[in-house]
C-alpha cells in the first residue's frame, strides 16, 4: 500500500482529504501534526480508529524533523496543507508567514530531493498570489501580484516548487485554490465568523435575549467561494496526472461579503435591512421583528474599521476551465448550497451545545 503524508491534517483541507483518501483509495494516510500543549483534533477524532490512519509529530518549520520523517517514511505522496493561512494576520506576523508558508516548503522539497525523489509533492497555493489582479477572471497565466505578506509567501513558495520541478525532475506542483470554505472552517475566517454569529443572533432573537451585532470590515470585497470537499478531490486529480501540471480550482463565480451575509441571515429566516453609508452602515432587524426591540439590539451587523486590511484585494474571480477540461473536475456545491451547508452545521452545533 502506498503512503500519503498530509500536513495540516487537523485543519479543514487536511482532514477532508484524509476522509476522501480513506474512502476512495487503499493508501496509508499519515497525518503530520505539530505538537501543542493543547490538542485540537476535533476534525480527525473520527479517523483515529481507522487502521490505515496514523498520526506523527511533524513540525514543518523544523528542517531536521522534516528530513527525518521523509527519510524514514519514504512517502509516495507528500501533501502540504500546513500554513499560516489567515491573510489579515500576515501584516502582524510577516516573518512567521514567510517561514511557515515558504521556507518550510524549501525544507520539504530538499528532503524529498535527497531521500524520496519519486515522491509526488503538492503544496497548497492561493488566489491571494494574484492580488492586485490584472484581468478577470484569473487563470493559470495570470501574473503573480500579491498584496499581502501571506500572498507574497505563497507566491515565493510557487517559485521554489517550479525550481525543484525543473532542476531535479521532481513531481512537484502548487495548485491555485480560490476561496474554499466548509463545516470545518476555522472561526477566524470571515465566512465561518459570519455563519457562527448569524446562528448566535438568530438563537438570541428566538429566545428574546439581548445580543451583540456581528462586526465586519469591507463588505464589498468579492471572492470566488467553493466547498473545500470539492477542492480536495481536485488536488488528488492534480497529483495523479502523468506529468506535473498546475491548475486553478474555482467556482467561476464571484460574490461579495455582503451577499454572504444576506444569504446567511435568510437561511435562518431573517431578511434584514441595510441602512447608512460607509463606516456608519449597518444591517438592521426587519420591521416584523421590531417587537423585540426592547429586549434585543436591532443592529445585526455593524462596520468595524479594524477589520479593514492595509492593502485590500477587492476582487478574486477564478477560471478553472483548464481543470474542468483536463482533469474532468467540477465542483458539486454552488454558492447558495455552501452557505446553507455551513449554516445548517452551525445550527446543529448550537443545538448540541457546542456553538
Amino acid at each position: 500500500m502506498k503512503k500519503v503524508i498530509i500536513t495540516g491534517i487537523t485543519g479543514q483541507d487536511g482532514s477532508f482529504l484524509a476522509d476522501f483518501l480513506l474512502k476512495n483509495t487503499d493508501h496509508i494516510i499519515i497525518g503530520g501534526i505539530r505538537r501543542l500543549s493543547v490538542q485540537n483534533h476535533k476534525n480527525i477524532e473520527h479517523l483515529k480508529s481507522n487502521p490505515r490512519f496514523k498520526i506523527i509529530d511533524l513540525d514543518i518549520t523544523d528542517f531536521q524533523n522534516v528530513e527525518e520523517i521523509i527519510r524514514i517514511e519514504q512517502p509516495d505522496y507528500f501533501i502540504n496543507f500546513a500554513a499560516n493561512s489567515f491573510v489579515g494576520n500576515s501584516w502582524k506576523m510577516p516573518i512567521h508567514h514567510m517561514n511557515t508558508n515558504c521556507i518550510a516548503v524549501l525544507y520539504q522539497l530538499e528532503a524529498i530531493r535527497k531521500f524520496a525523489p519519486n515522491c509526488r509533492y503538492y503544496n497548497a497555493g492561493s488566489s491571494e498570489e494574484f492580488g492586485d489582479v490584472a484581468y478577470t477572471p484569473q487563470d493559470e497565466a495570470h501574473p503573480l501580484r500579491p498584496r499581502s505578506p501571506y500572498g507574497a509567501s505563497k507566491a515565493s513558495a510557487r517559485h521554489l516548487v517550479k525550481v525543484y520541478r525543473e532542476s531535479y525532475n521532481i513531481f512537484a506542483i502548487q495548485g491555485w485554490l480560490f476561496n474554499h470554505e466548509g463545516t470545518r472552517r476555522g472561526e477566524e475566517f470571515v465566512t465561518r465568523k459570519i455563519t457562527k454569529n448569524v446562528v448566535r443572533i438568530a438563537e438570541a432573537i428566538k429566545n428574546k435575549q439581548k445580543f451583540e451585532p456581528l462586526e465586519l470590515g469591507n463588505l464589498e470585497s468579492k471572492r470566488d467561494w467553493s466547498d473545500a470537499e470539492d477542492f480536495v478531490e481536485g488536488v488528488w486529480l492534480m497529483l495523479n496526472q502523468e506529468t506535473p501540471e498546475e491548475y486553478v480550482l474555482s467556482s467561476n463565480e464571484t460574490h461579495t461579503i455582503r451577499e454572504f451575509v444576506n444569504l446567511s441571515f435568510k437561511e435562518v429566516g431573517i431578511d434584514g435591512i441595510w441602512v447608512g453609508t460607509d463606516l456608519d452602515e449597518m444591517y438592521q432587524l426587519p420591521n416584523y421583528l421590531s417587537d423585540f426591540s426592547e429586549l434585543c439590539n436591532t443592529q445585526l451587523v455593524k462596520i468595524n474599521p479594524k477589520f479593514y486590511r492595509p492593502a485590500e484585494v477587492e476582487l478574486l474571480w477564478g477560471s478553472s476551465v483548464k481543470a474542468r477540461t483536463e482533469l474532468n473536475w467540477t465542483p458539486k456545491t454552488d454558492f447558495k448550497g455552501l452557505v446553507k451547508k455551513m449554516i445548517d452545521n452551525d445550527l446543529e452545533e448550537a443545538k448540541m451545545g457546542r456553538g
